[in-house]
């Protein structure tokens, strides 16, 4: 599979030399003014950047979440893994995940004893809306005389120190045990690392675990509950979510962004694995009212294209929609551990943008 056809690449300037925003960015949306909301790894802000002409973004200004919904606490990192803008609303998810602590190669003893701690951050389970007025976002605003036309803030409700969906995830059989266990993102546990709304509807991309080569993608849709709290809806008979099963070459999900009723999949390495990462399409996603697996040979699941790699960095993780040279459906992507080419100065860090190939 040939490589991505780079169109362009945008300079995203910063009011920070933090490599703990710049070196970590995990998640990019554009709203329709053009503004890109980007996230990090290590953070509980959102971030977000104009155009400034020439292909580049910058008048950064952070939002602290805090300002807009409930967090478990002001503390612990969200870990945010995918944005995605639609009918008025930012939508924000963490990982949901657990972490396990790293060796710091200083002493053998306390690098052993390290690799035994399993952390919790209880942000990291965090899926959320906020409604966003002239590129600012506001706890809630009336956007017509409809009474039922106020977008409000919300998030999905908490419960213990996760929330709705982990707990309807609890007694599944494919990823219940993986969470009873306890198992850490990065030991192929439970990690969501790509967001795609359509409405109510919103498809969470697995980054783990893949099961046997099989990637997963979760399907949930969401009312709203108490004020400043939504609520998993009944698809059917009970059921507060869909499977969808996915041949990536064994890759994971790393980002998803939906195209005229398509997901388009970002995979990549699980766990803490280097390797190549695809651009996939997921064909006519809408309406199922069902689980659903889907290999290369059914038509459905094509590969786009390879993204470049370099060995230790340049990690594609967030994925958006950018017209770019009279492509209108071109793709924007922003790496974890940019390459020091990426860098011209300590505040600026490139994005890519590629065509993406026509449908058919």
């Amino acid at each position: 599979m040939p490589n991505g056809f780079l169109l362009s690449r945008v300079l995203l300037s910063f009011q920070t030399d933090s490599d703990d925003l710049l070196a970590e960015l995990s998640a990019v949306t554009r709203t329709p003014d053009g503004s890109l909301w980007i996230g990090s790894d290590e953070f509980v802000t959102i971030e977000r950047l104009t155009p400034m002409g020439n292909g580049a973004y910058g008048n950064h200004k952070t939002f602290h979440l805090k300002d807009f919904i409930k967090l478990f606490d002001h503390e612990s990192e969200i870990d945010i893994e995918g944005l995605d803008y639609c009918d008025g609303y930012l939508w924000v998810v963490g990982s949901h995940s657990l972490k396990r602590s790293q060796a710091k190669g200083k002493k053998q003893h306390k690098d052993i004893e390290r690799l035994s701690e399993i952390e919790s951050d209880p942000n990291r389970s965090l899926l959320a809306r906020l409604p966003i007025l002239n590129g600012e976002i506001v706890p809630t605003y009336a956007r017509s005389n409809d009474k039922n036309d106020i977008l409000t803030a919300a998030s999905l409700k908490q419960v213990n120190d996760h929330n709705l969906l982990l707990e309807a995830l609890a007694e599944d059989e494919h990823l219940g045990l993986f969470l009873k266990m306890q198992l850490p993102s990065k030991d192929n546990g439970f990690d969501i690392e790509g967001i795609a709304v359509n409405g109510n509807q919103i498809f969470l991309g697995l980054r783990g675990p893949v099961l046997r080569g099989w990637a997963i993608i979760l399907e949930i849709e969401v009312e709203d509950g108490e004020p400043g709290e939504l609520v998993l809806k009944d698809l059917g008979e009970g059921c507060l979510y869909r499977k969808h099963f996915l041949d990536l070459n064994g890759q994971g999900v790393r980002e998803l962004c939906l195209h005229d009723g398509d997901l388009l999949v970002l995979a990549g390495p699980t766990m803490e694995l280097e390797g190549a990462m695809q651009m996939f399409r997921l064909e006519d996603v809408l309406n199922h009212t069902d689980d659903t697996l889907w290999n290369q040979d059914s038509g459905r699941l094509k590969v786009l294209f390879d993204l470049p790699f370099t060995i230790g960095s340049d990690h594609a993780e967030g994925l958006t929609l950018m017209p770019c040279m009279g492509f209108d459906d071109s793709l924007m992507v922003v790496y974890d551990s940019p390459d020091d080419t990426r860098r011209p100065d300590p505040k600026s860090v490139f994005a890519d943008i590629f065509r993406l190939p026509q449908k058919g």
